[in-house]
């Protein structure tokens, strides 16, 4: 049960993510993210990665990949999934819907 409820927070984190970015929602998690990682990375991490020195925004989102999750409560360890090693969070709510995206450092 816990790894299925695992790999089904994670879809919904991505997902979650990938929606957001572009929004006013995403200003403070996947689009500062995006954009932070852009200005940073230089052109070879990028054609290593994406094929190309100058990815598509929205392009960086689809090569995240999910480091920890972890919980404030600790009781499962699913609250908060930590996508990324600068760290993009999503936070779950009580019954497992996705509740809040911040990029964090």
């Amino acid at each position: 049960m816990h790894e299925n409820e695992v790999a089904r927070r994670e879809a919904a984190a991505r997902a979650a993510i990938q929606q957001t970015f572009g929004t006013t929602d995403g200003e403070e998690g996947a689009d500062l993210f995006v954009s932070h990682h852009l200005e940073e990375l230089n052109g070879d991490y990028w054609r290593a990665h994406l094929g190309t020195p100058h990815p598509a925004p929205v392009c960086v989102l689809d090569i995240l990949q999910l480091r920890s999750h972890w919980s404030d409560d600790d009781d499962d360890g699913l609250d908060v999934f930590d996508v990324t090693q600068y760290v993009i969070s999503v936070r779950f709510d009580d019954a497992g819907n996705v509740d809040d995206i911040s990029m964090e450092s």
